[in-house]
């Protein structure tokens, strides 16, 4: 059975017991993202049989299911390890969750205001340079709309996207 098999949130058939390849298949999570995750203490450090192989349970595909959600959601590795500390510490995690997403929020409409206004300028270069087509100097290189028209924080905007595009994909 593949994953994209089942419906959202539902998960496959776990064994009692499983290798980390068995436990990569179960979640859709690689061996080495797996591994990486016991090391940074994501991840509880599995039992070992005699031969040293690392043994998991179903609560690691909980586990898993748990930091998958919460990357979708937009949270850090280094956030969802502060949530699961307070967990383990039986505080109330969701307090803290709350206040993270209200910071995720503010975040996400600066940035928006941000685009808003960098389209705004892409819209006025846009239109200026149409209009001047024909009267842009001859010394450019290859073009004028680009090598003279290029705002800062168009180019920050554009930074910060290709930034968190980069990072998505490190995620995934």
């Amino acid at each position: 059975m593949h994953k994209a098999d089942l419906g959202e949130g539902a998960l496959p058939m776990a064994q009692a017991e499983m290798k980390i390849g068995e436990l990569a298949n179960a979640t859709g999570f690689t061996t080495k993202t797996i591994r990486y995750y016991e090391l940074v203490g994501l991840l509880d450090e599995p039992g070992r049989t005699d031969s040293g192989y690392r043994v998991y349970g179903v609560d690691y595909v909980e586990q898993l299911e748990f930091i998958k959600r919460a990357k979708r959601l937009g949270f850090s590795l280094e956030e969802i390890g502060d949530i699961q500390k307070l967990h383990r510490q039986q505080q109330a995690p969701c307090i803290h969750v709350l206040a993270l997403l209200d910071q995720k929020i503010e975040q996400i409409d600066t940035i928006v205001g941000e685009l808003k206004e960098f389209r705004r300028d892409l819209s006025t270069l846009r239109t200026e340079s149409r209009a001047r087509l024909t009267e842009l100097p001859d010394e450019s290189r290859i073009c004028g709309i680009i090598e003279k028209g290029v705002h800062a924080r168009g180019e920050a905007a554009l930074t910060w996207l290709e930034r968190r595009r980069h990072a998505r994909a490190l995620e995934a």
